[in-house]
């Protein structure tokens, strides 16, 4: 498959402190990328640079090359707006807008001048969609979204991610906190998106990662330790601290 996203030697550290150390891997076009490992590996951190959300941290220094679509995203001159638009980001927490259902989704296509109402009803009812909240939400557009659940609120930001029209999901723990209904919504959401964006998943569930994903890089203590397909890797993983992080024996 096409790659979406190459990373070569990426290094990174902030007050002289090392995060990630000369880190290579691909994520496939219209895929999943699942990120896992122990805490403190590096896994948000290197989220954090697919769409330079890196750059709020102070005193950095990155080395190395993140390419988009053949375009190093790292380059100086870079325009940040433009990659964060093509490149959204759901964190672990969902923190929706006080505002309505609607004007959550309607917000960012405002901001970057999408102004006619019927295209903006259109973007929030296919946003909806795409991240199965639609039927759940469809009478209440008008109503706070702070009144939903924890899990329609994680839906929701997916949803409100999708309605910019992103070419790359980021996701950083979405399920964190949920029960398992809301949890195999998410899931069953992200399975679907695939067929037209590619996905990176971090998470510490390493049976969510088994199931969700497509290819896995195994971060530890900064390093990829191992990068491969999903079924190979928690099939017959190489490195036998992949199997012990796998089976529990460390993490």
């Amino acid at each position: 498959m096409a790659a979406k996203i190459v990373v070569k030697d990426l290094s990174f550290s902030y007050n002289h402190q090392r995060v990630l150390s000369a880190v290579n891997l691909m994520v496939e076009a219209d895929s999943i990328l699942g990120i896992m490992g122990p805490a403190k590996s590096g896994k948000t951190t290197l989220l954090r640079i697919f769409n330079r959300l890196c750059d709020l941290i102070p005193h950095v220094r990155i080395e190395g090359e993140v390419f988009l679509d053949g375009e190093n995203i790292l380059r100086p001159g870079l325009n940040v707006d433009r990659l964060r638009k093509r490149v959204g980001m759901v964190f672990d927490k969902p923190v929706p807008l006080p505002r309505s259902i609607f004007e959550n989704l309607a917000y960012g296509p405002r901001l970057h001048g999408i102004k006619d109402k019927k295209r903006l009803e259109e973007l929030v009812e296919r946003s909806l969609r795409l991240a199965q909240l639609w039927d759940e939400v469809k009478d209440r557009l008008n109503e706070s979204a702070m009144k939903l659940s924890g899990g329609q609120q994680q839906r929701l930001c997916i949803a409100r991610t999708l309605a910019m029209e992103p070419e790359v999901i980021l996701l950083d723990e979405p399920t964190y906190g949920l029960d398992p209904i809301s949890t195999l919504k998410i899931e069953q959401t992200l399975q679907s998106l695939k067929e037209s964006y590619t996905i990176v998943l971090v998470s510490n569930n390493t049976w969510q990662v088994a199931r969700t994903t497509d290819n896995v890089a195994f971060l530890l203590m900064g390093e990829l330790i191992e990068y491969g397909s999903t079924h190979e890797i928690f099939t017959v993983p190489k490195d036998k601290r992949t199997d012990d992080y796998i089976s529990g024996r460390f993490g």
